[in-house]
């Protein structure tokens, strides 16, 4: 059962459960979901009734309920429910879900949550705000099971004991001195299996894999895929201690980095917030800068027919294949644009393999050039030959000049599409802003040109 429709099917029977005020019953119908689904139950039902369910969940349930709503429901929950029970909700979730909902609410419901903040959970929170919007230290959680590096295995499952319930994982466990600098990571399969008497600082496992606070949310995702790892330690400049990042939060920043980069391939902004979430002023504003930096480059191609309206008026039917030959020197660099970016966003490619990217789209391009070219020789030889349309005594010449072009302008389109990444990855930008209609715009003007060169070297002293 997919889970969007989880709320819908449940609705009907809840809402019973609510008029009858057979809370127990509800309270047990809900303990027995996930609350990843408890929170789409929430979103479904009426706004009277959510709030009524919300507060029949157990504190700790509720807290991780909580951190998977969308923000308006998160915003309208605040202004339900009483201070006492607020604070008991913010207590449940981690300190990394507390920051980053204190960082997106408004101004006035923000302060409303410091106020239900313990001071150490006040500390812990603004300690995570502290550093740069989108870093790992944003994401990071101080809840995890450090081990003393002189502990004997016996003791530390032993303190695991004592201290694991309620941290982000038990998994992985993270041996410190008595500095707090970072020395190794043990599994708690390895500790389990080792001798009872031997210290946790020489147990066999693998090697040790940190990122730094400051490090970008990209490249700590990317550090994730390469290592493979549930969770990654966070360590200051010193190699000291701050917190883990699990994979659950990644999987979040995935989907994210992945929204924004296919927004920017459409050739716009990132919205940064969800569709229905974006004001009308904001999306006219994403929108329009790029929409008018492309309008511009369009003038181009209008530049560019005018310089050749004398070669139009003495030979009209060129005029129509115009179209034919930049959109598909368009398509042609849009898909390879895609492709690249994609590529480089897997770390499939990397700057160093620009020269066999060149070597490889070039031959790709003169051979869909060529098979593209083939067809619209094929189809102006064909409406000639029965009479669909009369391109002339030297339709072949048209014909040659329509193939010819297409091999140039594909080829071109696909170099230009695959080169631009490229170019904006060694500059340091994001190669998603080489969107495909950026591109194309390239293309459409370029393409006009190969175009009407070649009509001028094929039909000059026949029709030009």
């Amino acid at each position: 059962m997919e889970f969007d429709m989880i709320g819908a099917l449940l609705r009907p029977d809840l809402q019973q459960l609510i008029r009858d005020k057979q809370w127990d019953v509800l309270r047990e119908v809900l303990s027995e979901f996930d609350p990843s689904d408890i929170a789409e139950i929430l979103v479904h039902v009426p706004d009277e009734d959510d709030v009524a369910i919300f507060r029949l969940l157990p504190r700790d349930l509720a807290g991780r309920v909580f951190a998977y709503l969308p923000l308006d429901h998160q915003e309208g929950l605040i202004r339900s429910l009483s201070h006492e029970q607020m604070r008991q909700v913010l207590a449940a979730m981690t300190p990394d879900d507390q920051a980053r909902l204190l960082e997106e609410l408004p101004a006035s419901v923000t302060r409303r949550l410091l106020e239900t903040l313990s001071p150490e959970e006040l500390k812990a929170a603004r300690s995570l705000l502290g550093y740069p919007p989108e870093t790992a230290g944003r994401y990071m959680t101080p809840q995890y099971v450090a081990l003393r590096a002189d502990m004997t295995a016996r003791e530390a499952l032993e303190h695991v004991r004592r201290t694991g319930r309620g941290k982000e994982t038990l998994n992985i466990l993270y041996v410190l001195d008595a500095q707090g600098k970072l020395l190794k990571e043990l599994r708690l399969g390895s500790l389990v299996l080792a001798d009872p008497g031997i210290q946790v600082a020489v147990i066999e496992d693998r090697p040790l894999v940190s990122v730094p606070a400051t490090m970008d949310r990209e490249q700590v995702l990317r550090a994730f895929e390469k290592y493979d790892r549930t969770a990654l330690p966070v360590v200051d400049r010193d190699g000291n201690m701050l917190g883990i990042i699990t994979a659950d939060d990644m999987l979040d920043v995935a989907e994210r980095e992945a929204s924004e980069d296919i927004q920017k391939i459409g050739g716009m902004e990132a919205l940064d917030a969800p569709y229905l979430d974006v004001s009308y002023l904001q999306m006219v504003w994403k929108r329009g800068g790029w929409l008018s930096a492309l309008f511009l480059g369009e003038m181009l191609t209008a530049t560019a027919m005018t310089h050749f309206e004398d070669e139009i008026a003495r030979a009209v039917v060129l005029a129509m294949f115009v179209p034919l030959i930049i959109s598909s020197g368009g398509n042609s660099g849009s898909q390879a644009a895609t492709l690249i970016v994609r590529s480089l966003a897997l770390t499939e490619l990397r700057l160093r393999d620009w020269w066999r990217v060149f070597v490889r789209e070039m031959r790709s391009g003169v051979t869909l050039g060529a098979w593209l070219g083939l067809i619209g020789f094929v189809r102006i030889w064909l409406w000639q030959r029965l009479g669909f349309y009369n391109y002339g005594q030297h339709y072949l010449k048209v014909a040659l000049t329509v193939w010819l072009s297409l091999i140039g302008v594909v080829t071109f389109g696909s170099l230009s599409g695959s080169m631009l990444p490229f170019i904006l990855r060694r500059l340091g930008l994001d190669p998603a802003t080489s969107s495909a209609p950026f591109v194309a715009t390239l293309v459409d003007v370029t393409g006009l040109v190969i175009y009407f060169t070649v009509a001028l070297v094929i039909l000059r002293g026949t029709l030009l």
